[in-house]
């Protein structure tokens, strides 16, 4: 959500952020609401001052035994008039609260512009693809074979984009989560949450989610929503309350089921398990001051590309570029790791700094210490990491020729011992 008293104040900067995000100026019709809302407001209240004067009189004929009747009447036509330029009020401000919500957020000054990701511009790599004395293959070829990654039986019971792991693979995915999870707490000091993956509208208003992307959400007909990411309820923890500056940074970190639609992204990845409807994700998600914000998005990114680094996955580092940013966010770090069986870098976490915007709609705020005035927190959120793609990034970077998997090292420890899935083992 965006700051009205600052649109009114920059409508200029406001509407040049938008032409940044391929939104047309928009800060004219805001204020123009915004104009008429203030102005209802402000005469309801001058109605109400007037009214206040007339009881005022009433008192004053009534203790000197005059007829006040004339003056009883306007005062009930004051109520009536008051309460019209409050609804008219009211409906002003929906209005315009409903048009902000479906602003996206304005890109920070140093995010390179451009309209879709051949934009994004690349700041660093980690590690060396591996070289192979064999044709590589994908991971869905690979899982298959192994009789571990099965999607027809997960097609007679769900339909498409669903797997079903079993074995040495099932576990090698669950190894992969309590990894990232000790990780992120016992080195990077997040703190392990266990979320409700079932969240009312409010909390995907919060977040962004609602009410633009509604279609690629999963909705119960009691009025849930299954979570597209843990973003949304370790971020709305915070929501309506006022916390101490002290208390900041405040970091999150969860292992749970997300669940998109992905309405729009037919045709794309069809085939294996890059784009699913259900997928395992560790989030990450910080709160912090504003003067903490920047550093905490650079640190939260390293916290993502450390995990790839003990995994010894070769990854690169993007700064997205206007046109493939989030709606949320102000400014996104897109972690790719490097993909064998499709000689490509795929994203496998996606680290975004959203600033006030989240927490201007969901009304999270701390209390500095010197003004005592509460402010807006900012919030950041990441993974760390997808554990799906993670586990596709593994199946294909440690194959070997006869089709089985190395454990990479790091995993060990959570695999008991196994080194190598092979059709003989899990």
């Amino acid at each position: 959500m965006h700051d009205i008293k600052w649109i009114r104040e920059n409508p200029e900067a406001f509407d040049a952020g938008l032409a940044r995000r391929a939104v047309s100026a928009m800060s004219a019709d805001i204020l123009t609401l915004d104009k008429e809302r203030r102005a209802a407001e402000a005469q309801a209240q001058q109605v109400q001052t007037e009214r206040n004067a007339l009881a005022k009189q009433i008192g004053i004929f009534k203790g000197r035994g005059e007829d006040a009747s004339a003056l009883i009447d306007r005062v009930s036509q004051s109520k009536k008039q008051q309460g019209a330029l409050e609804e008219r009020a009211k409906d002003l401000g929906e209005r315009l609260n409903a048009v902000l919500a479906a602003i996206p957020n304005l890109a920070m000054d140093d995010v390179p512009d451009g309209a879709n990701e051949s934009a994004n511009v690349e700041i660093r790599r980690w590690g060396d693809p591996r070289t192979f004395d064999f044709t590589p293959r994908e991971h869905f070829d690979l899982g298959e074979a192994l009789g571990m990654m099965d999607f027809e039986t997960a097609a007679k019971m769900s339909g498409a984009r669903f797997v079903l792991l079993s074995g040495g693979l099932a576990r090698l995915e669950r190894a992969l989560g309590a990894f990232m999870l000790d990780h992120n707490t016992q080195k990077w000091d997040y703190r392990e949450v266990n979320p409700p993956a079932l969240v009312r509208a409010n909390a995907l208003y919060g977040t962004g989610q609602l009410p633009k992307f509604a279609e690629d959400l999963f909705h119960t007909e009691d009025d849930f929503y299954l979570i597209p990411t843990a973003e949304v309820p370790l971020t709305n923890i915070l929501a309506d309350s006022i916390v101490g500056e002290d208390t900041l940074p405040r970091r999150y970190t969860a292992m749970t089921w997300c669940f998109r639609s992905e309405a729009g992204s037919a045709g794309k990845d069809t085939r294996g398990m890059i784009r699913q409807h259900q997928f395992t994700k560790v989030e990450m998600v910080s709160v912090v001051t504003p003067e903490q914000s920047e550093n905490e998005h650079e640190r939260m990114t390293a916290c993502a590309e450390d995990i790839l680094k003990q995994l010894r996955l070769p990854f690169r580092t993007v700064v997205l570029c206007t046109g493939d940013m989030g709606f949320s966010a102000r400014k996104t770090f897109d972690i790719e790791v490097w993909l064998p069986g499709q000689g490509a870098y795929r994203e496998i976490s996606s680290c975004s700094n959203t600033g006030d915007f989240q927490a201007r709609r969901m009304n999270a705020r701390y209390r500095p210490q010197e003004t005592k005035k509460p402010q807006f927190a900012h919030t950041l959120n990441g993974s760390g990491l997808a554990v799906g793609r993670t586990l596709i990034a593994v199946i294909e970077n440690y194959q070997q020729a006869d089709g089985s998997i190395e454990v990479p090292d790091a995993l060990r420890p959570y695999m008991g011992g196994i080194e190598v899935i092979a059709t003989d083992a899990g």
